[in-house]
């Protein structure tokens, strides 16, 4: 069990030390994975910044991910959990739109005028207070790969045991501190696990340390630019 975010953050950045000193951003899922990311941000001496992520819940299931959207035009689908829910494609259209609207509303609010950080070279460590479907995790790694990240890595506090192994086909490193194989929900790991606040988030990007970034190799694929890449 881990008391609250913020001791979640600490113990996992314990396992994170062998990034610091790398040209690393650490980008929280809004909103949990934030003060996870926060602390590890300034145990590792690095920027910080958020991944818009939404989530495409299941109709009259709110809290089952189907799928997830994310910046850059990213769009991932759990085929089996659209196939036994029945979806039709009217169904995921509406959600789709709803949680588009959402993400473009997210990025404002939270980013608050502020540039998001350039990835392009750089080592992108994503992170959440935890993993159950995998479907924000997903997306999230797709979408730094599509800004130029040249590293990915993931790490989250606990994890299903079969969702953490398949994200290792997304990351190209992936730390989770528990992976339990009887897994239900990630709050069932905290003592205290109350919803954030967007004013928290925002107030938490302000707070973090802004190390000055290294000038980031060449991307040796400029086709890999996110302005001109999109992922389905």
């Amino acid at each position: 069990m881990f008391i609250d975010r913020v001791d979640a953050g600490r113990r996992l950045a314990e396992r994170l030390v062998a990034l610091r000193g790398e040209d690393l951003v650490v980008l929280g899922l809004p909103r949990g994975g934030v003060p996870v990311a926060f602390e590890i941000a300034r145990a590792l001496d690095a920027r910080l910044d958020v991944i818009v992520v939404r989530k495409l819940g299941v109709p009259r299931q709110p809290e089952l991910a189907m799928g997830a959207l994310g910046e850059g035009g990213v769009r991932i689908v759990n085929d089996d959990i659209v196939h036994k829910g029945h979806i039709r494609p009217d169904q995921m259209a509406e959600v789709q739109e709803r949680e588009q609207a959402e993400l473009q509303e997210r990025d404002r609010r939270f980013r608050a005028g502020r540039s998001r950080v350039p990835l392009t070279g750089r080592t992108a460590l994503i992170v959440d207070d935890g993993v159950a479907t995998g479907s924000t995790a997903r997306a999230a790694c797709r979408v730094a790969r599509a800004q130029g990240a040249k590293r990915v890595v993931l790490a989250v506090p606990v994890g299903d045991s079969g969702v953490i192994e398949s994200l290792r086909r997304d990351a190209d490193e992936v730390i989770c501190l528990e992976e339990p194989s009887l897994f239900y929900a990630v709050g069932e790991w905290y003592e205290n696990f109350e919803q954030v606040a967007d004013e928290v988030v925002v107030g938490l990007l302000d707070q973090a340390p802004v190390p000055p970034l290294s000038r980031p190799d060449p991307d040796p694929d400029p086709d890999r630019h996110p302005d001109r890449m999109r992922l389905n």
